[in-house]
Order: C-alpha cells, then sequence, then structure tokens
C-alpha cells in the first residue's frame, strides 16, 4: 500500500491554510512593494508586516455573510492589523491575489510531481538492468513477432518517463507567472513595478500581458502535461495487465499473503492497480479538456474557470502523485516469470525467425518478392500444422536450393536479436 504521507504531502498544497498562507504573503508583499515607492507610511507598513496574520476557520465564517473568499480573507487580516490594514489591497484586484497564489500552488505541487517523477525513473532503471537479457517475445497487434528483452521493455517505459520529466518542469516553468495589474489589467491602480517586486520575491516571472486575470492557455497546457503523464502511466500498466494474462503469465502484480482477489473466487489474483492506474488516467484526460474550456472567457474575463479550477487543481496534481507513487511500487515490487517469456517464445516453434531467412534469401539473390513467398510457405505450413519452423524449412526443396542446412540452424540462432541491447542501454540511460 501507499504511505500515507505521500499524499499528505500533496494535499496540504491545497489546503486552507497553505492558500491563504500565500494570500497573506502576496498582500504583504505588495505593501512591501508600495513602501518602497513612499506609497505607505513606515510606520504602517511596520504594523502590517509585524501584525498580519489570519484564522482560517475564521475566513471561512466570514465568507458565509460576504459570500466572497477573498473579502472575507481581508476582513479577518484587518482585525489583526488594525487602522494600518487600510492599505492592505490597495489598488489591486481579487485576481491578483487568486491568480499569483494559483501560481504559487500549481509550482509548489510540480516540485512534488518531479520528485515523484525521478522516484518512478530510479525503480524502472533497475529493474530495466536487472532483465536486461531476460528474453521475451515481441508482440505486435498482440500476436507474436520477434525476440525482445523484458528489460528493453522496461528501457521503453523510463525513456518516456524521462521525456515526461522534461515536460513537467517545463509545465511548471508555464505557470510560473504571476500579476498585480488591477481590474482589468491595465495598471491604473498599482504601477508595474509592484508587480515585479511581488514576482521577484515569490520567484515568479510577471506575465507580459494580463487582463483581469492571467490567461488560461498557461494553465490549459500544465494540466495537459499532466494528463500526457497519465497516459504513459496508463501504458505501463496496461502492459502489465497483457503480462499478467491467465494465458500469457510472463508477469504479475506482488500478491500479499492474505490478500483477497474476489468476493466469489478464491484462485484469483487480478492486475487491480494496473486497473486502477488505468481508469485514474480517464480523470487525468477529462480534467485536461475542463482546463482547455478554461481559456476562452469573455471579455477581460467572466468567472466561469474559477469553480473548474477550484476542482481540477487539487484533483489532477493528488491524482497523479498518487498514480506515480503506485506505479513505482508497482513495479519496484512486480513478480517476473523468465521461464514463462521464453516457454511462450517457444509456442510458435522458431516462426519468429522468417524475416531472419527472408533477408538470408535477399543475400543469396532472390527478389524481396520471391523470398517473401518461400519463406511464408513454409511458414504457414507450420502454423497451421504445429511444426518446428527451422526443421521444416531444412526438408523444404526451393529453400534448400538457396540454403544449407548449416545457414538455416545458423540464421535460427535467438543471438541477433540480443547484439545491440548495450548499444539501447547506453542510448537510454547513458
Amino acid at each position: 500500500m501507499i504511505e500515507r504521507y505521500t499524499l499528505q504531502r500533496m494535499a496540504k498544497v491545497w489546503t486552507d491554510q497553505n492558500r491563504f498562507g500565500k494570500w497573506l504573503d502576496i498582500e504583504v508583499l505588495i505593501c512591501e512593494a508600495y513602501g518602497e515607492l513612499s506609497l505607505i507610511p513606515p510606520e504602517d507598513l511596520k504594523a502590517i508586516r509585524e501584525r498580519a496574520r489570519f484564522d482560517a476557520g475564521k475566513i471561512l465564517e466570514i465568507e458565509k455573510r460576504t459570500r466572497h473568499d477573498v473579502v472575507a480573507f481581508i476582513e479577518c487580516v484587518a482585525e489583526y492589523v488594525g487602522p494600518s490594514s487600510k492599505y492592505i489591497h490597495m489598488g489591486v484586484t481579487s485576481s491578483d491575489i487568486l491568480d499569483t497564489s494559483f501560481a504559487c500552488l500549481l509550482k509548489e505541487a510540480s516540485d512534488i510531481l518531479v520528485d515523484d517523477i525521478n522516484a518512478l525513473m530510479d525503480v524502472l532503471k533497475e529493474k530495466a538492468y536487472q532483465h536486461k537479457m531476460t528474453p521475451a517475445i515481441g508482440r505486435t497487434h498482440g500476436i507474436h513477432a520477434e525476440p525482445v528483452t523484458f528489460g528493453l521493455k522496461i528501457a521503453h517505459f523510463y525513456d518516456e518517463m524521462r521525456r515526461n520529466l522534461e515536460r513537467m518542469k517545463a509545465a511548471r516553468e508555464r505557470i510560473s507567472y504571476g500579476k498585480i495589474s488591477g481590474a482589468v489589467g491595465t495598471y491604473a491602480h498599482v504601477p508595474p513595478s509592484v508587480e515585479e517586486y511581488v514576482c521577484r520575491r515569490l520567484g515568479l516571472k510577471a506575465t507580459p500581458i494580463s487582463s483581469q486575470i492571467i490567461p488560461r492557455d498557461y494553465h490549459a497546457e500544465f494540466f495537459a502535461t499532466l494528463a500526457l503523464i497519465g497516459s504513459s502511466i496508463e501504458r505501463l500498466a496496461m502492459e502489465i495487465r497483457g503480462l499478467q494474462r491467465t494465458e500469457v503469465g510472463e508477469a504479475e502484480e506482488f500478491f500479499s499473503k492474505g490478500q483477497t482477489g474476489s468476493s466469489a473466487m478464491p484462485h484469483k489474483r487480478n492486475p487491480i492497480a494496473s486497473e486502477n492506474l488505468c481508469g485514474l488516467a480517464r480523470l487525468l484526460h477529462g480534467y485536461a479538456i475542463s482546463a482547455m474550456e478554461n481559456v476562452p472567457l469573455w471579455h477581460e474575463r467572466d468567472i466561469s474557470h474559477s469553480s473548474v479550477e477550484r476542482v481540477i487543481a487539487p484533483d489532477a496534481t493528488i491524482v497523479l502523485d498518487y498514480m506515480l507513487e503506485r506505479v513505482k511500487n508497482l513495479f519496484k515490487n512486480l513478480i517476473v516469470y523468465p521461464e514463462k517469456m521464453l516457454q511462450n517464445m517457444n509456442i510458435s516453434k522458431g516462426l519468429y525467425h522468417s524475416e531472419a531467412i527472408l533477408l538470408a534469401l535477399i543475400r543469396k539473390g532472390l527478389t524481396r518478392q520471391e523470398a517473401y513467398k518461400l519463406t511464408q510457405k513454409v511458414a504457414m505450413h507450420c502454423h497451421e500444422n504445429k511444426l518446428d519452423f527451422a526443421a521444416e524449412l531444412e526438408k523444404d526443396p526451393d529453400i534448400g536450393k538457396y540454403l544449407s542446412g548449416g545457414e538455416i540452424r545458423e540464421t535460427c540462432s535467438a543471438d541477433h536479436y540480443f547484439r545491440h541491447v548495450d548499444t539501447i542501454f547506453k542510448r537510454v540511460f547513458g
């Protein structure tokens, strides 16, 4: 099971306490910027710095009356600050606080997700090297193709997560923009230098141009990235689901002592974690669509995006945090059956050597069409009658005109399938 603390770390990002804390930081920084412009007397700025605080429960109580969260927040803070509170929220609008704090929260969540991806990559790398040369049959369309190694399968997943790590870091940069530009973004009542000061102190960049809000394409890209990472996790989970099927049996999720697979069938060992991950990916896809639908808003803004973001921001980041932790544990504890992989490879009795024979015939001077026709004739005969491919090749008079028995046996060796595994691993892992 996933340790409770791992989810608490992400959930803490979205608590009222953390959210209001970000609001307070921003309001105080705005006052400091005004102080540098001599627009707030030093004694009032001192009072704001020393006394500004809030009570989350009280803010929620006030909001029941005001029906406005930022107004309730300002009223609560003002009770602590006293007369100097008249300078708090001066010349700015609610979205200045909300959008800038939203950037801080998404950035904080991104840091956790980056850590999660790195941890998953460590597990995938270890598992890939562990099974670097474990032979397995590759499948295309679900049908036996040619041999791979199980390590190569995992290396594919590692490389995809490396790209996702790059995407996640880029998405973190994309949403690291704040705005303190006033009601419709014209800086009519707050100078741009205030925005620059606040964003710099928060580790954000100032949005080059904003209306009452930061344009929502910034955020849509972020949530699309989360959805894409979810799709990658789904691909990892789908592979395990396929390999755990009774007819395949090459790998399975860890099944702990006392665990139950089915309420009706005591023999069942189901890939529940993998199925769970595939289902959760659908949620992330939906959140991405919601974020994209937030992009077109009326004129300088409306409020239709707000209700959406209050749901998708905590949900999407918590869901992906959970998914990354769960898929990490899935692969860390994955049970692999190399014997069954070898057994499955041999089901077709060497038919996967057909391309190697095709190419050997071409090297003997046949056209591709001629070589394909000769090879397919023997392959289909073996498939229909469950015969050994190499043995039937040696018996076939048409093949015998071009390839000796020794050449056929050498061509049907599995060694050449794995000769470049080291090169691939160097490319992937460096």
